[in-house]
């Protein structure tokens, strides 16, 4: 079988013969005496596209041979395939700039690569060792440089006695077969079956986005060629917004963003020491209207629009006091919350059968223990009710 993505990787169209079809699953796994679509490897995914008008949705190497899986059988012997280019160049740039990335950390650090997956948003290059922002971010801008010189990719495929007289940056594969060799100038030399770009200069751009501690390692998440360029535009567009939000120079822009949350602080700081004022006057007024039943205070209320953890301090806040049962109702536009809650000295009454016996009437569901049970459910108007109706079981039961 004739590899024409290693003659020339810029084919889109060619013509074929098929030599061998096999039939697997319901599908139609075709054999051609020459291709263009790359079968993947070396951390690179397969080429997708049509074959006659039929797609691609597979291609796999076996026993030398390359099959194109199709959902429908061709009858024809003579067939016009043509690949996805997009996907194809996405593959070459994510996978080229790995070579790239590797030769860099390699050359700056004596850092050797452990591994690569390219992925459908971003790919990741794992470097041995643990390294620090101020590495990465020089190799990020070594990356680009050797971008900018553009510099030519050589294909070697030497035989076992010119390999032992070639440095490669990494152990050579266990295979019987022919071993490709990709060098780019005198950054980095290493087997390779993938499918790459003529010279570094087609990757335009390098962008490292983050990165982490894995293992011996520090993986590096990237992207490249368009996928970076991309990128780039994008988040130019959302600093654009910010800067102008601002009224600042790009440069000053995480200075007004600190400023901002530091003003977001100090709102949440007054907003706090307000809340517990309030609260204090709240719970003068619930505890003043409170229901009376022996030595037990039953306070019950309806809050519409309220934040439900203000309204849960709150409730802890009363039941702090002994001989307490607060009945409280949030409504906030189509749910509603149920906060049943008693003192700590109230052990006859139970607060989550009491919540089970009334989450009916709003559709609810809920849970909890003998002190403190919660629920939400539905805005139906039942929420009176239900409060009403759980004061009533309470007076019944003291």
């Amino acid at each position: 079988m004739e590899k024409l993505f290693y003659k020339d990787q810029y084919i889109k169209t060619f013509t074929a013969n098929i030599v061998n079809v096999k039939e697997v699953n319901d599908k139609y796994h075709v054999a051609l005496d020459k291709t263009a679509f790359f079968p993947g490897g070396g951390g690179q995914f397969c080429d997708l596209g049509e074959i006659d008008g039929e797609k691609v949705l597979e291609v796999y190497e076996e026993n030398k041979k390359i099959y194109h899986v199709l959902d429908n059988k061709i009858e024809k012997k003579s067939v016009v395939g043509s690949i996805d280019w997009d996907r194809r160049e996405d593959g070459m740039h994510q996978h080229f700039a790995q070579h790239v990335l590797s030769g860099c950390f390699y050359t700056k650090f004596k850092a050797n690569t452990t591994g690569f997956h390219l992925g459908r948003d971003f790919s990741t290059v794992d470097i041995q060792g643990y390294l620090e922002e101020d590495q990465i971010r020089e190799v990020e801008i070594f990356a680009n440089e050797i971008i900018r010189e553009n510099i030519p990719l050589t294909i070697l495929t030497p035989n076992r006695d010119e390999l032992e007289d070639i440095w490669l940056r990494r152990d050579l594969p266990n295979t019987d077969e022919d071993i490709r060799v990709v060098r780019i100038g005198e950054l980095d030399t290493n087997a390779c079956c993938g499918v790459h770009p003529k010279s570094t200069g087609e990757l335009r751009l390098i962008k490292i986005k983050r990165w982490e501690k894995n293992r011996q390692s520090t993986r590096i998440e990237f992207l490249a060629g368009k996928r970076a360029v991309d990128d780039i535009l994008r988040r130019d567009v959302y600093l654009t917004k910010i800067c102008r939000h601002f009224k600042c120079k790009e440069e000053d822009s995480l200075k007004c963003i600190e400023k901002l949350e530091d003003k977001i602080e100090e709102s949440i700081k007054s907003k706090k020491r307000l809340e517990n004022i309030i609260s204090n006057y709240e719970i003068r007024e619930m505890i003043e209207n409170a229901i009376k039943c022996g030595d037990i205070l039953i306070i019950k209320k309806l809050f519409k629009n309220e934040d439900v953890k203000y309204i849960s301090k709150i409730v802890n806040k009363i039941t702090d006091n002994k001989n307490t049962i607060v009945l409280i109702a949030v409504e906030n536009g189509e749910r509603v919350n149920l906060i049943f809650s008693s003192s700590e000295n109230l052990d006859k009454i139970n607060m989550k059968n009491l919540l089970n016996e009334v989450l009916h009437l709003v559709e609810g569901r809920g849970g909890g223990n003998i002190h403190l049970a919660q629920g939400s459910g539905k805005n139906n108007g039942n929420l009176k009710l239900a409060l009403e109706s759980t004061v009533r079981k309470i007076e019944n039961m003291i």
